[in-house]
């Protein structure tokens, strides 16, 4: 019993911490210019769709061709090295907005569902990345060529634009929370 008070305690103590943070960064000037703008949270916030519709669309070309639905004449490493800059670019500038946004929405955000699984399927997405580049990714010289793809290249594919899906659901909901 003491154990579950003293977890129950460090939640809650945590949970503080983390109000406290978002209601800091919500107070910092930028983020109520950004609020409390008529113009500029909308430009903010087309800006972040456009990059995050900009970083999806090119990963999803990528996961189409591992998967042989699309692009299948052209070699896997020719297609993602030709769309990674362009998906990096998308992230960044997804990233810096969605920060901004953040920032100004801090303290409703942190109590969203929908906005933390929108982050849980972030941090899952970039997983599935991060274990598909080390994995099936690291010997993509022996199968480049071909339009069949070992089976853990197309299971990291399926998963990543289920989970881009996902995220673009949870996406469309954290916005209808706003």
């Amino acid at each position: 019993m003491a154990v579950r008070a003293t977890a129950i305690r460090a939640t809650a103590e945590a949970m503080s911490s983390v109000l406290a943070f978002c209601q800091w960064l919500h107070d910092l000037p930028i983020s109520r210019a950004l609020s409390e703008s008529d113009w500029a949270f909308p430009i903010v916030e087309s800006v972040h769709v456009l990059a995050l519709t900009l970083m999806v669309g090119t990963v999803a070309l990528v996961d189409l061709r591992l998967l042989g639905i699309a692009l299948r004449r052209e070699q896997v490493s020719v297609v993602a090295g030709q769309l990674l800059p362009l998906t990096w670019i998308g992230f960044a500038v997804m990233a810096l907005s969605g920060a901004a946004l953040f920032a100004s929405e801090a303290v409703r955000l942190a109590g969203s569902v929908a906005f933390q699984l929108k982050l849980v399927l972030l941090l899952l997405a970039g997983a599935n990345l991060v274990v598909f580049h080390f994995t099936a990714y690291r010997h993509v010289a022996t199968w480049d060529r071909g339009t069949a793809t070992p089976r853990g290249a197309r299971i990291s594919a399926a998963v990543s634009l289920l989970l881009r899906s996902e995220e673009h659901t949870s996406e469309l909901q954290s916005q209808r929370d706003i």
